[in-house]
């Protein structure tokens, strides 16, 4: 849905306690998967910029130090142009919001259909054009999933390899600072973004385990965004990755 409430203040207390005792950092949220500030339809892209304001109170009211949100769809227009409305409506959405420390990460995306985000100059457009529009931090999340849909062989030694160093050179590293662990339901380039449990898509187990033990991979944090068919799916991903951690090559 379109409209959401802001949690109650006892519940973001709970929150809070409970992230004091575990040391549960950092907190991560991903915006409402109907927003897309580069619409050019009025309807939708007024209620996205509203939406996306409302995700950026309730970060900031829950102490979130990351909202993730996918750069949307340029349908109906040009890829620079709805790259330029993503800027525009990601700073209208902004202003004057009582943000906190909350920094935004932009999401690499698989590249289906009409969607920005399947390729790092697209994501660091988006960056630099916000800078001059308003003072949001602005970071990248990936995903591994849709680096591997959107053509990035991450499958193998050299692949990764490649795939990290370009991240470097056009968003910087420094400014990456999370990533989705997801197999893939689809081949290398399909740019379908289906989620599979780790291990059991293209992507695979080797991969992982490189993928974690990666120098400029392994202190970032991970979250998982594998199916959950069946009760403690979402747990045994977890453990997988952990045993792959273990074995580090």
């Amino acid at each position: 849905m379109w409209r959401a409430s802001m949690p109650p203040a006892s519940d973001c207390q709970a929150l809070e306690r409970v992230r004091q005792k575990l040391d549960l950092k950092p907190l991560v949220i991903h915006d409402n998967y109907l927003i897309n500030l580069a619409s050019i339809d009025p309807t939708i892209r007024a209620k996205s910029i509203q939406c996306f304001r409302g995700e950026l109170e309730r970060a900031a009211l829950i102490g979130a130090e990351y909202l993730v949100a996918h750069p949307g769809s340029y349908k109906g227009q040009t890829l620079e142009d709805g790259i330029a409305n993503f800027a525009r409506g990601l700073a209208e959405a902004a202003h004057g919001v009582a943000r906190g420390a909350v920094m935004l990460l932009l999401e690499c995306t698989a590249g289906g259909g009409c969607h920005i985000g399947s390729r790092f100059e697209e994501l660091r457009a988006i960056r630099d054009l916000a800078a001059n529009l308003t003072d949001l931090p602005i970071g990248y999340c990936l995903d591994t999933c849709h680096l591997l849909a959107a053509g990035f062989d991450i499958r193998t030694p050299a692949g990764l390899n490649q795939t990290v160093r370009d991240a470097d050179a056009i968003l910087g590293m420094s400014n990456v600072k999370l990533i989705h662990a997801n197999d893939s339901k689809t081949p290398l380039g399909s740019r379908a973004d289906r989620h599979e449990n780790i291990g059991q898509g293209h992507i695979g187990e080797a991969a992982f385990r490189r993928i974690l033990a990666h120098p400029k991979l392994r202190k970032l944090p991970f979250i998982l965004e594998t199916p959950v068919d069946e009760e403690g799916d979402d747990l045994r991903n977890l453990e997988t990755l952990k045993r792959l951690w273990s074995r580090k090559p």
